[in-house]
């Protein structure tokens, strides 16, 4: 499986992975911040407003709003720029390599999706979590993966990385089809046409970006009044960006990917984990965990992913559906499937939006998440460092 390795995706690999940790020092920094003398002012500034405009013409939204909603913009307009090359000329356009990852990554999100719901049948609340364990998040556990080095051969990395860009492209839908609000016809209509315009500058093959971020912008503005959680404009922008494998010497999706991404990876995704990792752990017991929501989730991330990658592989491997990683064994390979119990990014996100109306339940969604990323990671990670690489 996966025999050929593009530079892209090595190039890929070392930004992820390096990224990955850069998120870790952002989330122990935001933890140690929330639970200091310096709480009030983390928790104040995220509320203060700003507003972005020339006189009375543009918009007013917390520090925290313009995180999760304008800069994850931007990820999710990244993510997809990779999900549309990994699957135009990446390692998910041949359909027998991309067979295994696209299986594992279901499992992964339908079984911990059943666990959560298992956990608080009955009530409608907390049951509008049931996505937050089904996420992955790529730069994290590609981030764990690198430390192990060539204890993990190059085949399981680049399952993982397929499997996490599913995973997210699995995520854009849940978010886009669960959890947006109540539409406005108006806005829906200005979208609607803000993308038709950008797919008639694709279709000139516009090979300058400029075109392509004008409309954005806009594109994202309607979005964000339509109802439709405004993350989604940025994966409706990348979906128009052109990728013309017959034009060799030139790609604007590739140019644009490589230039943002060491901002996408060093700057959003950190700022993103500082915003949302910041929870006070005052009054906090084992018996915390044992809440509907975090026990969900964490039972979620460290059970039902690993679980359902696993099994699921499992199950297409022996009936010949799809092949085994190279050079790889049951051992390291359940050992990657652990390590997708690293929701953290996405998780986090996912939150944000299932209890937009119902925020006391957040303090558990971030303790369950930070808890169910930590034990994948400990777990994850010494199970593949003491399997024999034979």
């Amino acid at each position: 499986m996966l025999r050929y390795i593009s530079s892209p995706f090595k190039w890929f690999f070392k930004l992820e992975a390096a990224s990955g940790l850069v998120l870790l020092f952002a989330a122990v920094i935001a933890l140690f911040v929330s639970n200091s003398n310096y709480s009030d002012l983390y928790f104040n500034t995220l509320n203060n407003y700003i507003f972005i405009g020339i006189n009375k013409i543009g918009l007013k939204l917390t520090v925290i709003h313009w995180i999760n909603d304008a800069l994850m913009a931007i990820f999710f307009f990244f993510v997809t720029l990779e999900i549309k090359r990994e699957f135009l000329q990446g390692e998910l356009s041949n359909v027998k390599q991309a067979l295994l990852p696209i299986i594992a990554a279901v499992g992964g999100m339908l079984v911990p999706a059943l666990v959560y719901v298992y956990i608080n049948f009955g009530d409608t609340e907390t049951l509008n979590g049931w996505a937050i364990p089904s996420a992955t998040d790529i730069a994290f556990s590609l981030g764990v993966l690198s430390l192990l080095g060539r204890r993990v051969p190059l085949s399981l990395k680049v399952f993982l990385t397929a499997l996490a860009i599913i995973d997210d492209l699995g995520a854009i839908l849940i978010i886009a089809i669960f959890y947006s609000g109540d539409l406005n016809i108006k806005y829906l209509s200005l979208m609607l046409i803000a993308f038709l315009i950008l797919l008639v500058i694709n279709k000139f093959n516009f090979k300058k970006f400029l075109p392509y971020l004008v409309v954005g912008v806009f594109l994202w503005d309607f979005t964000h009044n339509s109802g439709i959680h405004a993350t989604i404009a940025g994966v409706l922008l990348a979906m128009t960006i052109p990728h013309r494998k017959k034009e060799k010497d030139f790609s604007l999706l590739i140019k644009i990917e490589h230039a943002i991404s060491p901002y996408v990876a060093f700057g959003i995704m950190p700022l993103f984990a500082f915003a949302n990792a910041g929870v006070s752990l005052d009054g906090l017991s084992f018996t915390s965990l044992l809440d509907k929501v975090p026990l969900g989730i964490v039972l979620g991330l460290f059970l039902g992913k690993q679980l359902g990658v696993f099994v699921f592989s499992y199950i297409s491997i022996k009936l010949k559906i799809a092949q085994m990683p190279n050079n790889s064994n049951w051992f390291n390979f359940y050992g990657v499937g652990v390590l997708t119990g690293i929701g953290f990014t996405m998780s986090l996100f996912v939150g944000n939006l299932a209890f937009v109306e119902n925020m006391q339940y957040m303090d558990g969604v971030k303790i369950g998440v930070l808890t169910g990323s930590l034990l994948s990671t400990l777990f994850g990670y010494f199970l593949i460092l003491l399997t024999p690489n034979k």
